[in-house]
């Protein structure tokens, strides 16, 4: 998970009191191990190992595998040798694929992973589960998703959805995900693909009696909305050919309309999040994006930029294997392109923009 130009962070599932380690090898025959965390301790736990490795190359391929000893040291086991490559910001071109709204339906899990093609990296965006009200459903829905390596050929970015952050044991998902930043936002660079991925939060506010005082997005909007007038002016950023953001909830509707807090106590939910969209527009326009690409509404949409909007917004997926879709994008020094398709193969939609710079 969580590819960077300088390594990546691994995290695999355990099911005793365990110790961990990775190995490593790279180009030229070097090789190495990770086997610490921040805090000087070898990685160790009783359901999920993570290990972050740091000063790979940029764009450089690596072999991996995972060592997994039980802490009484009397066990021990090897994985497979895992293939990886780092992104690289400086790279002509680059690939990635988009999954959203899979809702642990193993069904369209087991067809998304046949059909989709590999890539630089994969934006998981937002729904992977329909609500964390048992905490053993945590390891196989996020680590394990239709008891497949889901991940072979296209290490996985997270971005959060509503429903990711729903039930009793939500505040977990953390433990289990591994992002650039320790944080559920980031931005990276792959190639001529400047990406900003943020966190919707709920389709309605905090305040709903159905969170339980469980959730605090209101202040991480606004956190994100700071964080997102810094990282668009930094160098890599500000001068990206494509600029594309992945949220969730949809910045855009076909049909808008304002929602007062006292219908959301009837049923009423967020098609598109206005709360997140009120704090991050100036941001973006002055950023230059030119795309969102969403999940939450489970079907395909296309709205060009307008003179109010200047990014597009783009959505598509759906658990149902009639509905669920993938994206794929392309970019290059002539257009980054992204066509979403259905589990057949079919395009439903594309579209296509030139670099800015």
């Amino acid at each position: 998970m969580a590819p960077r130009a300088d390594g990546v962070e691994v995290v695999w599932a355990v099911n005793g009191s365990c110790l961990g380690r990775i190995e490593w090898t790279g180009p030229e025959g070097i090789k190495g191990s990770a086997a610490a965390d921040a805090f000087g301790m070898t990685p160790q736990g009783n359901e999920v190992l993570r290990v972050r490795i740091d000063g790979w190359k940029p764009g450089s391929e690596y072999r991996l595998r995972a060592v997994t000893e039980s802490a009484d040291r009397k066990r021990a086991e090897e994985s497979e040798w895992k293939d990886f490559r780092t992104l690289d910001p400086a790279a002509d071109s680059t690939s990635f694929v988009v999954w959203n709204d899979t809702h642990e339906n193993h069904e369209t899990l087991k067809a998304l992973h046949e059909g989709s093609p590999g890539g630089d990296f994969m934006i998981w965006n937002g729904d992977t589960c329909n609500d964390w009200h048992k905490e053993e459903w945590l390891v196989p829905t996020l680590l394990d998703p239709a008891g497949q390596d889901f991940t072979a050929g296209r290490p996985l970015m997270l971005v959060w959805g509503n429903h990711d952050v729903r039930g009793r044991w939500a505040y977990r998902v953390p433990e289990f995900v591994a992002t650039p930043a320790n944080k559920p936002y980031y931005a990276f660079r792959s190639g001529p693909v400047a990406a900003v991925c943020l966190h919707t939060g709920e389709d309605k506010p905090d305040a709903h009696p159905s969170f339980g005082g469980r959730v605090a997005f209101e202040r991480l909007r606004e956190e994100q909305a700071a964080w997102l007038e810094e990282v668009t002016a930094s160098p890599g950023f500000r001068e990206a050919p494509y600029r594309v953001v992945f949220c969730h909830i949809p910045l855009r509707w076909t049909t808008e309309r304002v929602i007062e807090r006292s219908a959301y106590g009837n049923g009423s939910y967020d098609y598109y999040s206005k709360f997140s969209r009120d704090l991050w527009h100036d941001a973006l326009v002055k950023w230059g994006a030119q795309v969102v690409v969403s999940g939450h509404t489970h079907q395909v949409a296309w709205m060009p930029g307008n003179d109010d909007f200047p990014y597009a917004q783009l959505t598509g997926g759906g658990p149902q294997p009639d509905r669920a879709t993938w994206i794929e994008g392309k970019a290059d020094g002539k257009s980054l392109s992204l066509v979403v398709k259905g589990l057949n193969g079919e395009e439903l939609q594309n579209a296509s923009f030139k670099p800015l710079r």
